[in-house]
């Protein structure tokens, strides 16, 4: 038996996601040998206690800076309730996300984006969204100005990104149907194709859609991190303290967008 010797693949082309999970291939070869990472490891001040973080293994999650949430415009801004809190992120989470980015980890947006026809949409998703029955709910038509849009419908306005935040090269988008942003979507076979272990979160809201992500990240094995001065709720602010401790006593730990870019930088 003739002892074969291990090619030299450099120059090969590649399959997968570049420098994170590739093969190299040749028409008599495959080299499965993922590329070599060299870590970045950061140590954050954080609660409950600090944290060291491999940033060559995480990831940022934004989730729902749309305009149906914070736009003036937007769905949740006609039903009277204020969405300032949400509108003040847009620098914070630019900061965290230049940093991630300066750092070669993924900058994922996870946004609420539902078929026009609600065929995948329970009763139970659809009631807080229309409660009694007479608004337009998920997918359904309203008007905002002059512009006739769906509902956090996916491609349409109440999706998009508010003013200020930008989907940068590189970056990947998500829609999602359900609270948490796991529930029959891609986001975990993305996270683990990069090869993430460790997932920062920001975005709206707090208690709701960032929260129900967070634990089902930590449901799955990720270590989770909610970047506090990057999340805003519509909730009373007990909502919001009562989200900080939970992370913080039973999901994982919590920091802020200035800590993440100072330790980056250093």
């Amino acid at each position: 038996m003739t002892i074969a010797t291990i090619p030299d693949s450099a120059d090969w082309p590649t399959l997968g996601v570049a420098g994170r999970n590739t093969y190299r291939v040749s028409d008599q070869v495959v080299d499965m040998r993922r590329p070599p990472r060299e870590p970045r490891p950061v140590r954050l001040s954080a609660l409950p206690q600090d944290v060291v973080v491999d940033l060559s293994r995480a990831a940022m999650v934004i989730i729902d800076m749309q305009n149906d949430f914070c736009g003036a415009e937007g769905w949740i801004a006609s039903l009277g309730i204020d969405f300032a809190g949400g509108r003040a992120l847009v620098e914070p989470i630019s900061r965290a996300a230049t940093a991630m980015r300066d750092a070669g980890a993924p900058v994922i947006w996870l946004n609420w984006g539902v078929r026009p026809d609600r065929a995948n949409l329970s009763p139970g998703t659809q009631h807080p969204f229309n409660p009694n029955g007479r608004g337009p709910g998920l997918a359904g038509p309203r008007q905002a100005g002059a512009r006739e849009y769906g509902v956090l419908q996916h491609g349409e306005w109440g999706a998009e990104l508010i003013p200020g935040l930008e989907r940068h090269e590189g970056d990947i988008w998500v829609d999602k149907h359900r609270i948490s942003g796991f529930h029959d979507t891609p986001l975990d076979a993305i996270l683990r194709n990069h090869d993430v272990t460790t997932v920062l979160f920001a975005g709206v809201n707090a208690d709701h859609c960032v929260l129900g992500t967070l634990m089902d990240a930590n449901f799955h094995g990720y270590d989770t991190i909610m970047l506090e001065d990057c999340v805003a709720t519509t909730s009373p602010e007990f909502c919001m303290q009562a989200t900080l401790h939970n992370v913080r006593f039973c999901f994982g730990f919590t920091t802020t967008s200035q800590e993440l870019a100072e330790a980056a930088a250093r």
